[in-house]
Parts: structure tokens; sequence; C-alpha cells
């Protein structure tokens, strides 16, 4: 059986120098370049989705592929798709590169410039590896589900209009169908998570910011077990540490939440961090919440075009989750959608927050009434967005790399 090879290379000269050599290794199967780390992860979910068999065994990743770096690319790749061997192709030879390359889940390491018979030697002993680990492992693993757990993200248009409680009960609604639940709070300097849930800790998200390899126990660690279940990180209880949460944190942390968990929920507050476009960017479903005023909806566009600038995620890719709707506003869900230009969720949520206020102000959002109005319309979107059993239907939205994550600091340091 011929080796499927991907490679991923941004620089044009390099794409050719490399699929030309690859295409003269014996049992060889090229398999067309990515040019970028997004298209890579997006490539590499959708093979995984319709089976473990349909991914390449070998990847080869160029030292010049965008806009992640490629050791982090890698350590993505390692952890989502660890049947995959990954060669990493590099003008720097060096003892320490490669320690970092090994460390990040690297399989092997060729230098520039390309020689037929180096690259040769490694591709083909990394495809022994993978195929070994494929063997070992079964058709059937569960270890070696392709692209993990499902991750969404709800965002706030502006204050005040819900996202948190709106995060919550999504999450909630996905742990009692019987699926292993994480919330995030990556609201890093205004959570209010803890508060909604009546949880006193001390370990946080920030806990993790600096660790460059998130074991599962280390993440066991700093993840807080509530009563219902759910496995809550939180945002820091001095607000002014949430700064220690870079982007390549927060995409570590999502990469290793979504390896363990099978729904990943993050609220992302309303103000964007650059930890907070990274979560949005890497979600198979980014929730934008908006309340049916003239406000809060303009608030939504800005979001969506500031999000689309960035390239952190466009207009389509993004759902509008229309909260307190009324009938009798003039504001409904399809005027919504023409003004954001974003999908908008089938199902709105009542305005009705008499039946909520004795759990909010107790701090026992759980523990919130079955009956209630806001709850069951909450329940039913977990529903529609795929994350409950009895709804699942396949992942919505994409896989998605890290563009946006750049865009957003490569504008942040220029001023915009």
């Amino acid at each position: 059986m011929p080796t499927r090879i991907l490679p991923a290379v941004g620089d044009a000269d390099a794409v050719r120098s490399l699929t030309t050599l690859l295409s003269q290794l014996p049992d060889a199967e090229p398999l067309p370049p990515v040019t970028d780390s997004t298209q890579l992860v997006d490539t590499l979910a959708r093979l995984a989705a319709e089976s473990v068999d349909e991914l390449p065994e070998v990847v080869v990743v160029h030292e010049r592929i965008g806009p992640v770096p490629a050791l982090e690319l890698i350590r993505e790749v390692a952890l989502r798709f660890p049947a995959v061997g990954v060669v990493l192709v590099t003008s720097d030879a060096g003892p320490h590169l490669f320690a970092a390359a090994m460390d990040s889940g690297a399989r092997g390491l060729v230098t520039l410039p390309l020689g037929y018979e180096e690259l040769a030697m490694r591709v083909q002993a990394v495809a022994q590896w993978s195929t070994g680990v494929r063997r070992h492992l079964g058709h059937g693993a569960d270890v070696v589900s392709g692209a993990g757990g499902t991750v969404v993200t709800v965002s706030g248009a502006k204050g005040g209009v819900g996202a948190t409680f709106a995060a919550i009960q999504l999450a909630l609604a996905a742990q009692a169908s019987g699926r292993s639940t994480a919330l995030v709070d990556l609201d890093l300097q205004t959570g209010d998570i803890a508060s909604y849930l009546d949880v006193q800790f001390r370990r946080s998200v920030v806990d993790l910011a600096a660790i460059n390899d998130i074991s599962p126990r280390v993440l066991a660690d700093a993840v807080f077990r509530h009563e219902t279940g759910l496995a809550l990180l939180l945002a820091p209880g001095e607000g002014e540490r949430g700064e220690e949460v870079t982007d390549r944190a927060a995409r570590q942390l999502v990469s290793a939440l979504r390896s363990r968990y099978e729904v990943v929920v993050v609220d992302c507050g309303a103000q964007l961090s650059g930890a907070g476009a990274v979560a949005v960017e890497m979600a198979d479903t980014a929730l934008l919440v908006t309340t049916p005023d003239v406000v809060a909806v303009r608030a939504a566009k800005r979001t969506v075009r500031m999000w689309d600038r960035l390239q952190i995620r466009k207009a389509e890719e993004t759902t509008v989750v229309v909260n307190r709707h009324s009938r009798s506003t003039e504001i409904q869900p399809p005027l919504v959608q023409r003004i954001t230009g974003t999908a908008v969720a089938r199902t709105t949520v009542p305005a009705n927050f008499k039946e909520l206020q004795a759990a909010v102000d107790a701090g026992r959002v759980h523990e919130l009434d079955a009956r209630s109005t806001v709850k069951q319309a909450l329940w039913a979107l977990a529903g529609e967005v795929g994350l409950v059993k009895a709804a699942e239907g396949g992942r919505r939205g994409r896989a998605r790399g890290d563009r946006g994550s750049v865009g957003f600091r490569r504008r942040k340091e220029a001023g915009g």
C-alpha cells in the first residue's frame, strides 16, 4: 500500500521542490499540497471525519508554513491526529531546534536544502511508525478520533447581552446529555462563570499559561469539577493577570481541551483579546449573542466586521443568537441577519428575566427550573448546534487554524 504524504508549504518555490522530490519516492502517494496552517488542519479534520483510515501517514511541514509557526502547528496536529507522523523541513539543523521539534510531536526532521536520500529515509521511517501505531490502536480505537471534541465559543455583541448565561446553559445541556464537557472562561478581566455557579476556586486558566506541554494530568489539576459534572476552567480572580494568557497559550489550551473532552464551551466575553481571537478562530461553531435593540445589533455588526478584518472569522461562519426576544419588538431575527450578514440561530431566547432572577441572585443558575422558558430555549439551541447527543448530526462549522490570531496580533502591534 503506498504511503500517503501531505506536504504543508507556504512558499511557492519550496512547494515545487518538495513535491518534485516526494513524487520520486518509492511507494509514495503525494497528496495535493496545502499552503497554510488553516488549510492543513481543515484538510486533516475533513479526512478524519470520513474515517481515520483516510488520514495520510505522513505530513511534511515546511518551516515557512504560516501564519501559525511551524512548531505550534506540529503540536496541534500531534494532539488532534496522533496517528499521523509529522516531518519538519528546516534550515536549522541544530540540537536546540531538534529537541523543540521532538517535544512538539514531530517524528522526524529534514534539513534544507533538500536531498533525496535524507528525505526518503525519514519519510519511510515515519510512515512505518504511523502504520505501526494504527495497527496497535486498531481501526476503531477512540484515541485516534481525528478531529477531537467540538469547540463552541460564545461571545457578546456588547456587555450585558447574556453571553455568559448562554454559555453556561449550553455546557449544562451538553453535560446532561452524557457528553464530557468543559466550560472555559476566557473573559479574562471580568469573567463571571464562578459567580453564576457558586464556585470558590484557587486555580485558573492563568495557571496553564506558562506551560509548554499541557498533559492530561496538568490539565486535570487546573480544572474545577463542578457538582453538575462540568469541568470548569475559570478566569483569574485578579483581572490584571489575564494578560498572562497569550494567544499562543490559548491555542495550546483549546487544543488540549479538545483532545480531552467531547464538548468544549468557551465564554469569550464582549471584549476581544488575543486569547479570545484564537478561541473564536479555532471553534467549530462561533456564537455571537445579541439582544433585539439597535445598540446591540449595531455592536454585533461591528464585531462581525472586526472579526473579518482581522481574519479571525468570516461573517458567514458566525451564528448570531437573539436573546431576550419578543414578538412585539421591531427588530426580528431576519432583520438581524440582514444587518450582520451572518447566519442567525433558528432558536431565539425569550425575554423573561423574572424566571431567572432568583437563580442568578443566588449564584446557582445550574438549579434553574426545567420549566423555565429561557432554559428550554438555550437547551434547544444546544441541540441546534450539535452539542447534545440526541441532536448530534456531525460537527457544525469547520475546524480552523490560527490565521485570525496572527492578524489580530499584527494589527495590535500596528496600533489598529
